[in-house]
């Protein structure tokens, strides 16, 4: 690519991390199976190729250098790891379970110190940042898709020595870059939307001070969260066709959404795209589009919700997200989750909107009778 002239973010997708385009050089980054190289070099400590390819390109899209790791919560917790012993946290009060639960058992065994705050209230989050070494923001959140006010408390901690760390997995770096609005740390849990398939386990981490990607890579290299080279190979090639996918699922969801609102069985639709939700002009003021996840609650209460997603035949009832598959499941029913009983978190795939749409419709339909 010619670094001299600024590609959309879509384009860069598909072209970083190939490498240089010189003749007889392959078209795709080959698939290096190896641990050790020679010199002395080994793949824990200093990488390796299928490694690298991955993390240039996800660089490239979030704007900093990227680490990559075994999975979204090995990066999550590596962030985490950086931190100095009884370092002061502030972390969502609701978010991923298992975020919740790192910070939470990091705590309780006095590694950091925690406060819990709603993210989604700015002003909230702000106070509660007196002191902090670092917050922790999830936008948009799992499973509520809320919307922090990212540009907001960047710009407001950007001179109170705070480190901002935001899990944009529900965004992708299409979609939202946090380091662009002054964040420290971004991360992604590429499992999901970048890997696009539902067929590997990886997490990356992007960061533009060259002080806090050595601390990372050291972290990586000491806790062994390394990413196996197959899995970033199937990653990067996700990420190719990441800017189509996300493009149709997103499209697909705001008329879901859309469509959802009106219907007599759905009492309310967490979606940043419909023009009434809580976070749609802060979406706007600052993403690239709305996303393809979205959650529903449903007044007739938990066992109507568990019978909706046994009910469906084109969506599958299934955990985890971002496939191309489109998946459905009730998330309350998970140990630690702060989402309401009869709530659905739905994500959107590729299929076409006319065929989910009656899938959802007949489920909820049927179950309601």
């Amino acid at each position: 690519m010619n670094d001299d002239v600024a590609l959309h973010p879509s384009t860069v997708a598909i072209h970083a991390g190939r490498g240089p385009r010189a003749p007889g050089a392959p078209l795709n980054p080959p698939l290096t199976l190896a641990s050790s190289f020679h010199g002395g070099s080994y793949a824990r400590e200093q990488g390796a190729p299928a490694w690298e390819a991955f993390e240039e390109a996800v660089g490239a899209l979030d704007g900093g250098r990227s680490v990559s790791f075994a999975s979204g919560i090995g990066a999550s917790t590596a962030i985490i790891e950086t931190l100095p012993a009884g370092a002061k946290v502030v972390g969502p009060a609701a978010g991923y379970a298992w975020t919740r639960g790192l910070l939470r058992e990091r705590a309780d065994s006095g590694r950091i110190t925690l406060t819990s705050v709603d993210t989604s209230d700015t002003e909230a989050t702000l106070e509660a940042c007196e002191d902090a070494d670092l917050l922790w923001l999830e936008s948009p959140s799992n499973p509520m898709i809320e919307i922090a006010e990212l540009d907001r408390i960047c710009a407001a901690l950007r001179d109170r020595d705070v480190l901002v760390a935001v899990d944009s997995s529900f965004a992708t770096p299409l979609l939202q870059r946090p380091l662009a609005l002054g964040a420290d740390f971004s991360m992604h849990s590429a499992t999901k939307f970048i890997g696009g398939h539902s067929d590997l386990l990886l997490g990356v981490v992007t960061t533009r001070e060259d002080h806090l990607d050595a601390k990372l890579r050291h972290v990586r290299a000491q806790l062994g969260a390394t990413p196996g080279a197959i899995e970033s190979y199937l990653a990067l090639r996700g990420l190719r066709t990441l800017p189509l996918r996300l493009d149709a699922a997103q499209r697909t969801a705001l008329e879901l959404a859309e469509r959802l609102s009106a219907h007599p069985a759905v009492g309310k639709v967490h979606y940043p795209g419909l023009p009434g939700d809580p976070g749609h002009e802060r979406a706007r003021r600052f993403m690239d589009g709305f996303g393809a996840m979205l959650s529903i609650e449903l007044p007739a209460g938990a066992d109507f919700a568990e019978s909706v997603c046994r009910g469906v035949r084109v969506f599958t009832h299934a955990k985890s997200l971002g496939g191309i598959e489109s998946l459905i499941d009730r998330r309350a029913r998970y140990t630690g989750s702060s989402a309401p009983e009869s709530l659905l978190r739905l994500s959107i795939g590729g299929e076409h909107v006319t065929d989910l749409w009656n899938d959802l419709d007949n489920a909820l339909t049927k179950e309601a009778e």
